[in-house]
């Protein structure tokens, strides 16, 4: 990141989100002053302490100036106080707004973006990346006001002590700026290289907690390690590496001020010794320029902090300047329910990740209030065709249409009110029975979630629970058994009540016994519902009103099961496998 990129990127962070704090940071400013203003004043308040107190005697002098330097580091020390709180606030509310803007955006951004990035880079990107811009702005932004007021306060003390010390002492400044410069460049590449390698971390530990069986029973645990262990030396090299740089300026700068105070010492003892400079005078001009040593250090690793949170910024913001595709339009009229006839008309769809289609010049007439059975080999296109109903993807060619109103051209929350979604992998939050049920409808009664739990076959296995509806499921249900959390999930579509039913291979990973519960459960589900199945149990078949075979994205033949048993080679097939 080269710095006028730096400019572009901080321009942008004080238009988007820190300009509408500017009058706490006004405020952190008139402290800013009043610190400034106390430590020159204890720099200054030496110059009469030695000439009155020590030289002169003055008693009442040597009450007055220890008081008035108590005085002035309780003023010190409230202004700076207040001034950091002023300062954490607006940090960690700018911080809490922009971590807020990336959960937005991972809630309502289409399915394709998220399918593009792991989910852990995510929680990096809120987590790393947001303290980042935190530190920026809580540091940074003070030490700004606070340092360039203190070395003004404390310079212009030297320059009143004497001229001829002051220019010398300044001369040591341009020398750690242009040195901060250079830092800071390094500083911004080796945080991207650190944020990065966070993220590979995070992606890799999701990973474990997610495979943490599969790795078990394949005795993976040594050679998962070894990753975990790469990866992790990896990311402590790189930070390291970036606190390496950061104290890059420690010797350079403990150098520089010890050249600066050694000359000031040999020239001070000329001064003096040429009636130019008083001792009382020189007490207060090392005051000062110890007092300025702090705050100049501080402003050359300035430009250091800039780099990091504009090099995290920059990541954060190609998350949320990130297109969304698939958005709700509230100015679309609702999607009106009548018959719920679906067609599907010419439909072409092709993922990012592949170069052949999955489904092409598709073409599907469902009739309301039937149900609809796709069958095919695995890769045929039956999960695309039931995931571009609810718009979870656009298709690149034609149109999918709802009692003849195109989905596109119709608001998406009232389309996607009108879809129920029953998989094989079953989504559970890690909270209680009946808030996983009721997530389908927050309004819904204790009454409604058991009737919808009754018709999901549910309440056998709920109320053998020691807590029954109250009952914590676990992360992603891992408490319960595959048939009960199938279960779970369709009393959630029931209790939804929507007129569309979409069961992508709901019963295929159950055994018989569980599938059969589930079997009726889904007949109380998708009865009177237009529904589509992807069907590998004969019995689903069986049961559909319109079966379409699927090849390679292509309905080759439909029909009722007696008719394709018959006439098309391709179900003939399939379903003999399947008695097989």
């Amino acid at each position: 990141m080269d710095f006028n990129e730096l400019i572009i990127i901080l321009k942008r962070l004080y238009k988007e989100y820190i300009k509408k704090h500017l009058k706490k940071i006004f405020v952190a400013l008139i402290l800013s002053i009043l610190v400034a203003g106390s430590t020159s004043s204890i720099a200054w308040l030496l110059d009469p302490a030695v000439k009155k107190i020590f030289v002169e005697q003055d008693r009442t002098l040597a009450w007055l100036i220890p008081l008035a330097i108590i005085f002035a580091f309780t003023a010190k020390g409230l202004s700076l106080y207040l001034a950091r709180i002023l300062t954490i606030r607006v940090s960690q509310e700018i911080c809490g707004e922009i971590q807020k803007k990336v959960s937005q955006n991972i809630l309502f951004s289409d399915i394709k973006t998220l399918d593009s990035r792991h989910s852990a880079k995510y929680i990096s990107n809120v987590m790393f990346d947001s303290y980042q811009i935190q530190q920026l702005v809580g540091v940074g932004v003070l030490n700004l006001m606070k340092d360039s007021f203190s070395v003004v306060a404390l310079v212009s003390l030297m320059f009143y002590q004497n001229w001829k010390l002051a220019l010398f002492a300044i001369l040591m400044m341009p020398l750690a700026g242009g040195l901060a410069k250079n830092l800071g460049k390094r500083v911004g590449k080796v945080v991207t290289q650190a944020g990065e390698m966070s993220g590979k971390l995070a992606t890799l530990l999701s990973e474990i907690f997610k495979g943490s069986k599969m790795i078990r029973i394949y005795q993976k645990e040594e050679i998962e390690d070894k990753k975990a262990n790469q990866v992790i030396d990896d990311l402590v090299e790189k930070n390291i590496k970036y606190n390496s740089v950061l104290i890059r300026a420690t010797p350079i700068m403990e150098t520089l001020t010890g050249i600066m105070i050694a000359g000031f010492i040999f020239f001070s003892g000329k001064l003096i010794s040429s009636g130019e400079l008083e001792v009382n005078n020189f007490f207060s001009f090392l005051a000062a320029m110890m007092l300025a040593y702090q705050p100049i250090r501080s402003l050359a690793t300035l430009n250091m902090v800039a780099y990091q949170g504009g090099a995290a910024f920059k990541r954060i913001s190609s998350i949320i300047d990130k297109k969304i595709e698939v958005q709700n339009n509230p100015n679309l009229p609702n999607l009106m329910i009548n018959k719920c006839d679906i067609f599907y008309n010419k439909v072409n769809f092709k993922y990012d990740t592949t170069n052949e289609k999955a489904i092409k010049n598709l073409s599907l007439n469902i009739k309301g209030g039937t149900m609809t059975a796709l069958v095919g080999h695995s890769g045929a296109g039956k999960s695309t065709i039931i995931n571009l109903l609810p718009r979870f993807y656009d298709p690149q060619e034609g149109s999918i249409s709802i009692d003849n109103k195109k989905i596109n051209e119709v608001n998406l929350n009232s389309l996607r009110k009108n879809i129920s979604l029953v998989s094989q992998d079953v989504i559970l939050f890690d909270d209680t029975i009946r808030n996983n049920i009721s997530y389908a409808n927050s309004e819904a009664s204790d009454d409604e979630v058991e009737e919808a739990c009754r018709n999901a076959a549910a309440m056998e296995f709920i109320d053998k629970l020691p807590k029954k509806f109250d009952t914590i499921v676990g992360e992603n249900g891992l408490r319960l058994s595959g048939g009960q959390k199938q279960r779970i999930s369709i009393a959630r579509a029931i209790l939804k009540k929507s007129p569309i039913i979409l069961l992508d291979e709901a019963t295929s990973s159950l055994d018989a016994e569980s599938e059969e519960i589930v079997q009726k459960a889904i007949s109380n589900l998708t009865k009177n519902k237009t529904t589509i199945v992807i069907a590998h149990r004969l019995s689903t078949i069986h049961n559909a009103d319109m079966v379409f075979v699927l090849k390679n994205g292509e309905v080759i033949d439909s029909g009722n099961h007696d008719f394709l048993i018959k006439n098309c080679k391709e179900y003939k097939s399939l379903y003999e496998k399947q008695l097989k």
